[in-house]
């Protein structure tokens, strides 16, 4: 029997891990890198170890700390997560030579599947090879051999591009899993992501806990899951079944297991096997009324499955809620999360409260938000709904760009799912949500009422000019009266009620209440996230016409071969990479032209807004000229 338990992670699996151990009376363990000291998985694990340090590099992926770690706390098993070294087949080799139990599959059956080009072998696909590719392949991608979420993988379009992208998806891969090794296959264009959870013991039983589907992507990561994949026709349900459970038994596999295909036209291509638990596994937890994580850990005490897996009920659906800008590239954010507060009933998976930080190191995903209902539709109606009223304040997130995704037309259909759905609706579903002119009175009251009741209350002195205040894009004018305030802009506003913290509206005979919280230099009214413009800008706070700005924080880990100030660059030619949160991003040239300066180099830190270059157009030359 298992007593006490390491993670050998951190944030929202090592807490989710956490969660079952103290249901079973099992002791947990966590380990943290210098970054993490203060983080949640740490405060709630019974002990915690130390890494020294701050990036994976040189914590979460050290094998050798790890199980020193757990050997010094006392453990006898160790539990992997996912991503860092839940596929490390040498990290398993590692805990079971040092007497402890190892949370997971046989390391040969991990050697066999978690490399993507050995398990394609094992199956008799082969990949293509990198030399050999032609005009004739693309497009391809590229793929890491190890880990997973989206890391290391590349869409290559244009031949000339590949070989710079298999560098950085190496760069990427390396980072990420340690193990930089990288392939190339046929990339199938916008089929549906679809997956069969398989759970398997030591005696010969293993179930197929259904499917999920995972279309919904952004750099080839997942951002909301649903289990049973909608729409599947019978037949090809049970071939995916089959296969999955053909997968694990061939290579004796024990414990949890994730095979990955991509449907289309009616086919199954078969993607990889991931040796791990899933970030998406509280979708077929819900549906199918199971602990995955308990049943790992009954499989690895030697107990037996039953003969045949729950039967599923009803449908979930799960969305992973980042600290990212969706309609500025993706780009990861940080910052303080100062408020994260979801109505009742979903289940919400983190590694975050309220007054914690979002550091550069780890990954963006601050929570899954889970809901299961009995039908599809009711799940995407209720989980819009959850989303939609919760308190999230701090960073920017991908909020509501997963509302919107809900309750669009293409989603709700199951027949038009793919994994080209962002890349066809983005520009529409980044859009502002309706309602922030509105937002932006109920925080400009807010501060007004703020404001008179810090300096003095009573209406005395009234001005008899609008007061201005700019939110976001929204320019606010508003009267303070002896009855209270007058809304000149934007027209059809009246003020009801008026506090610091919350505001009462009626727009055009509709009255709706607006809670205001304000964090710095950003106003958070309900879902509506709005920078506050200052009503004098600094004249200083002026940047040179083609200045190259850091997206957001991280290091600099690559300078493009000769770059240097004087050298002429392209329109699109990528300058420099940056890595944040495991992922790495390229800075481009804006247009062509000369770079006039240069102040990153690699290993650099950069914060947000930083300037890294100068590019001068050659618009900018032929005006000086």
């Amino acid at each position: 029997m298992i007593s006490r338990l390491l993670v050998a992670n951190r944030g929202e699996i090592a807490c989710r891990v956490f969660r079952t151990c103290r249901e079973l009376g099992v002791e947990t363990v966590a380990v943290y890198s210098d970054a993490d000291a203060s983080a949640l998985h740490v405060r709630e694990a019974d002990a915690a170890v130390r890494l020294p340090g701050a990036t994976p590099g040189e914590t979460y992926l050290r094998g050798d700390l790890v199980v020193k770690a757990a050997l010094a706390a006392g453990a006898d098993a160790v539990h992997p997560g996912y991503g860092f070294l839940s596929e490390n087949p040498e990290f398993a080799r590692q805990v079971l030579d040092a007497g402890l139990v190892w949370i997971g599959p046989p390391p040969a059956a991990i050697e066999a599947m978690a490399s993507k080009t050995r398990a394609k072998e094992l199956l008799g696909i082969a990949p293509l090879v990198a030399a050999d590719v032609t005009e004739a392949d693309l497009p391809v991608l590229v793929k890491a051999a190890a880990g997973g979420g989206g890391r290391g993988m590349r869409v290559v379009r244009e031949l000339a591009a590949l070989e710079g992208e298999l560098a950085a998806a190496s760069a990427e891969a390396a980072s990420a899993f340690g193990d930089g090794e990288v392939f190339v296959e046929p990339y199938v264009e916008n089929g549906r992501h679809v997956e069969v959870q398989v759970l398997a013991d030591g005696h010969g039983t293993v179930w197929a806990l259904g499917t999920r589907d995972c279309s919904l992507q952004r750099r080839h990561q997942k951002v909301i899951e649903e289990s049973p994949a909608p729409g599947l026709p019978p037949a090809l349900l049970a071939e995916l079944h089959d296969r999955s459970v053909s997968a694990a038994k061939a290579v004796g596999y024990v414990g949890a297991g994730t095979v990955e295909f991509l449907v289309a036209e009616g086919r199954a291509h078969f993607l990889e096997m991931n040796t791990r638990l899933q970030v998406e596994h509280p979708v077929t937890e819900e549906v199918h009324g199971v602990d995955l994580v308990g049943l790992q850990l009954s499989v690895a005490e030697g107990r037996a499955l039953p003969p045949e897996p729950p039967k599923a009920e009803g449908h979930a659906i799960e969305a992973r809620l980042y600290a990212e800008d969706p309609a500025s590239g993706w780009t990861p954010q940080t910052g303080t999360l100062h408020t994260l507060d979801l109505p009742s009933g979903p289940r919400v998976d983190t590694g975050y409260l309220s007054g914690d930080t979002i550091g550069v190191h780890y990954d963006a995903m601050i929570a899954k938000v889970v809901v299961h209902a009995a039908t599809r539709a009711e799940a995407v109606r209720k989980l819009a709904h959850v989303l939609e009223r919760a308190r999230i304040h701090g960073p920017v997130t991908n909020r509501d760009l997963l509302v919107a995704s809900l309750r669009h037309p293409e989603f709700g259909d199951p027949a038009r799912l793919d994994t080209g759905f962002y890349d066809r609706n983005l520009d529409a579903l980044t859009q502002a949500p309706p309602g922030a002119a509105y937002a932006a009175v109920a925080a400009a009251l807010a501060e007004a009422e703020e404001n008179r009741g810090r300096f003095g209350g009573g209406w005395r002195n009234l001005a008899s000019q609008d007061q201005a205040r700019t939110y976001g894009d929204h320019e606010v004018r508003y009267r303070p009266t002896r009855e209270g305030y007058a809304v000149s802009a934007p027209e059809g506003v009246r003020a009801v009620g008026v506090a610091p913290g919350r505001v009462r509206l009626d727009v055009d005979g509709v009255v709706r209440d607006y809670e205001v919280a304000r964090h710095g230099d950003t106003v958070h009214v309900g879902p509506h996230r709005l920078a506050v413009r200052p009503r004098f800008p600094d004249p200083t706070d002026q940047r040179e016409p083609g200045s190259l700005l850091a997206p957001m924080p991280g290091t600099v880990v690559r300078v493009a071969d000769g770059l240097a100030p004087g050298v002429r660059v392209t329109a699109g030619q990528p300058l420099l990479w940056l890595e944040a949160m495991k992922m790495e991003h390229r800075v481009i040239a804006p247009a062509s032209g000369t770079l006039t300066a240069l102040h990153a180099a690699p290993g650099r830190q950069v914060e947000v807004g930083a300037l890294l270059a100068v590019v001068q157009t050659d618009a900018q030359e032929d005006q000086t000229v």
